[in-house]
């Protein structure tokens, strides 16, 4: 049996395999509800054979959205569909996940084929986002305004409330986005933070707001089900965010606020960050926090190769490994996967004719 393949119990819920899907924003959502195209590209991940298929950042308020067309659980009526999905994804043997998120200052922009920028009111866009300082992503994206304390109350209850929904929505593995420069990252780093009250300054008052959400999420998530963090451990920029501040604040995840998995990935705070792209560039941060921090870790980065990944997981580097694009061209990556490794899996009996001979 491959490390890659081996079930992991993670409280009440068992992976089948180390194999999940990294929330991928489809951008195609109407007001926030999932539609036909979730369900097809979610589901065919769960077909695929991936163990957990998260969905994409998921908005808990609608000035939350990093786009008009992102999905969204800010309201009720947003179950109905999402529950439809899990039953589905489920109904193939992974478990289905939801990334709960904000997208801060960089909320309120244009779908990656639309170009770059802001979207106005009158296409779409809204007046007013949100972040802890009013410092712009870049000169084309929204000016924000800084969250007061009220404010910052009023998405700590916007988390809670969607983590209720994605209870009632059937998904038994919640995820909190505080990565890629969206907000709960904004406040963690010292170049989009420059508040001078309790929720800014030192590393204390940095990771507040972050720490709040979070525990606002456990609260209300049951002690049976797992949570996830997804960090960006590095800015990739002297004077921010670093690695040694992420095995800190996972430290503290972990030992004080019911985390089990910390997802690391990394960058995405500001533009221009040189980062030193290529296959598995970011798993050592994964190896250090699981290391360091005495924390189960996801690993991502460019892994593509089943060799690749199944090494990450029996070296110890990580306990999980996330993939993204690779499941866009290979949405049976899994399956594939097992048979190069030699392992047997179970694949769907309606798609069995096609399994790898030998």
């Amino acid at each position: 049996m491959s490390s890659l393949f081996t079930p992991i119990r993670l409280r009440d819920v068992v992976l089948r395999n180390r194999i999940g899907v990294s929330p991928m924003c489809q951008y195609s959502s109407i007001d926030g509800f999932a539609n036909d195209w979730h369900l097809v590209h979610l589901g065919g991940l769960a077909v695929g054979g991936a163990g957990l298929v998260l969905s994409e950042a998921t908005a808990v308020e609608p000035e939350g959205r990093i786009s008009p067309q992102d999905l969204g659980i800010w309201d009720d009526a947003h179950v109905p569909f999402l529950r439809r999905i899990t039953d589905f994804v489920h109904a193939q043997g992974a478990v289905a996940g939801i990334q709960l998120a904000h997208a801060g200052r960089k909320a309120s922009t244009r779908r990656p084929w639309e170009g770059r920028g802001a979207v106005p009111p009158e296409a779409g866009g809204w007046t007013e986002v949100w972040a802890p300082s009013a410092i712009p992503f870049s000169e084309s994206y929204p000016m924000p305004r800084g969250l007061d304390e009220a404010g910052i109350r009023r998405v700590v209850d916007a988390f809670r409330s969607a983590a209720r929904r994605a209870l009632d929505a059937g998904f038994r593995v919640v995820e909190v986005h505080a990565a890629h420069g969206y907000l709960l990252h904004e406040f963690l780093s010292p170049l989009s933070n420059r508040r001078t009250d309790r929720y800014g300054g030192s590393f204390e008052g940095r990771t507040r707001f972050p720490l709040e959400v979070v525990a606002a999420v456990r609260e209300v998530w049951p002690e049976r089900l797992p949570l996830l963090v997804r960090i960006s451990a590095t800015d990739w920029v002297d004077g921010g965010w670093d690695i040694e501040q992420s095995i800190e604040f996972a430290r503290i995840l972990e030992e004080g606020s019911g985390v089990d998995v910390i997802d690391c990935s990394s960058g995405g705070l500001v533009p221009g960050a040189r980062i030193p792209v290529g296959p598995g560039y970011q798993v050592g941060f994964a190896e250090r926090i699981r290391r360091e921090a005495d924390v189960r870790t996801a690993a991502v980065g460019l892994i593509t190769e089943p060799e690749q990944a199944d090494e990450i997981v029996r070296e110890g580097r990580a306990d999980l490994v996330f993939l993204a694009r690779e499941l866009l061209r290979q949405p049976h990556w899994p399956l594939l996967a097992a048979a190069r490794l030699g392992v047997d899996v179970a694949w769907p009996p309606q798609y069995e004719r096609a399994r790898p001979a030998g």
